[in-house]
């Protein structure tokens, strides 16, 4: 036997009383904070064995410490506490170092949740999508689809730079105040509409309409349905809006427009004036100004730019009535997201030097 394997052993000794106690101490308290206690019971050991790795760097040490906690651990605790188990403990909590934060995380999230969150390849990915779990009490299948899905690649948040997405989380966190840029998106996707090869806008309002729980679960836990085909009257002549919502974190009202086709500059103006008319007469007190989606079978991001309709209150986006595998989707929004940031950098030196 080696000095490595010997120092392991040693060591290994140490360890597995120092995690063992940590067991018999939580399962006391587990019949009543079930969830949390396990959590927080997880993230201890994970910081136990942070501990233990911290004064050796070399990764053959860490492998063979764990295989042996494990294999401990099993006998007396069962399967729970297998290598992976044991690994993805460390992971979470390099992750989430700050206990007092964890600590109130755990009264929300489960330990399957984090386990989801812990998987995602950068920093800003796992605060968008713990703060979303928490602000709209995802379940587990809830998150796999959101990540499956690639929301935080078609949420507008994530073209923007780090600390502005930092700085919507921590207020929608804080104040319970959502920015638009966390809830618009583009693309939407609707393959649970099942649609026909062929369809006309009406069938694509019935569709979602009868599948709204769906759909509402597609752009947020928060949206109300207010009315379909919305009629207003200006001058002696109708106006028919295709879908109204309401936002409770937004507070504002959000109209949805559908079309089949490309988005055209004329669209800008036809929700404009519904926007207007929102505003004067349907806004209540202490709400923000309305704001609108119109969703298209496609759009020229050029076109979208050119037209400002960042200030306007109008988001183009399009949606996907077909099934689109994660790869490309992540792949489509890692570059929109490269191009974004650049144009932002250059809009940004361009304003320094004015």
């Amino acid at each position: 036997m080696n000095e490595l394997e010997n120092l392991a052993n040693v060591n290994v000794d140490q360890l597995y009383n120092d995690v063992s106690n940590l067991i018999e101490k939580a399962k006391i308290q587990v019949v009543s904070h079930v969830n949390t206690e396990f959590v927080i019971l997880n993230w201890n050991i994970g910081k136990r064995i942070k501990n233990e790795l911290l004064d050796n760097k070399k990764p053959e040490y860490g492998k063979r410490v764990i295989k042996e906690l494990s294999k401990r651990l099993i006998e007396k605790y069962g399967r729970g506490y297998s290598y992976s188990n044991l690994y993805r403990m460390l992971q979470i909590n390099e992750d989430f170092e700050d206990f007092e934060n964890f600590e109130t995380l755990s009264q929300k999230l489960s330990w399957s949740h984090f386990v989801e969150i812990v998987k995602m390849d950068t920093d800003i990915k796992r605060k968008f999508y713990t703060t979303m779990c928490m602000n709209e009490n995802w379940s587990v299948r809830t998150l796999k689809e959101r990540v499956d899905s690639a929301l935080f690649e078609r949420t507008t948040i994530s073209k923007k730079p780090e600390q502005t997405i930092i700085n919507d989380l921590q207020l929608l966190t804080n104040e319970n105040k959502m920015t638009t840029d966390l809830f618009f998106r583009d693309p939407y996707i609707l393959d649970f509409l099942e649609l026909k090869d062929t369809y006309s806008e009406k069938d694509l309002e019935n569709a979602i309409i009868n599948e709204l729980e769906k759909f509402i679960l597609e752009m947020g836990n928060d949206f109300a349905f207010l009315a379909r085909q919305k009629r207003i009257t200006i001058d002696g002549r109708d106006y028919y809006m295709d879908l109204l919502f309401y936002h409770r974190k937004l507070k504002r009202l959000v109209v949805i427009e559908l079309k089949l086709d490309e988005f055209k500059p004329e669209h800008k103006g036809q929700v404009e004036l519904y926007l207007k008319w929102l505003d004067k007469y349907e806004k209540a007190e202490g709400e923000e100004p309305p704001v609108a989606i119109i969703l298209c079978a496609t759009k020229s991001d050029m076109m979208t730019e050119l037209l400002e309709l960042d200030t306007s209150g109008i988001h183009v986006a399009q949606y996907l009535t077909n099934y689109v595998p994660k790869e490309l989707l992540q792949e489509k929004f890692l570059s929109s997201i490269k191009n974004a940031k650049i144009q932002l950098e250059q809009r940004n030196k361009s304003e320094e030097k004015e």
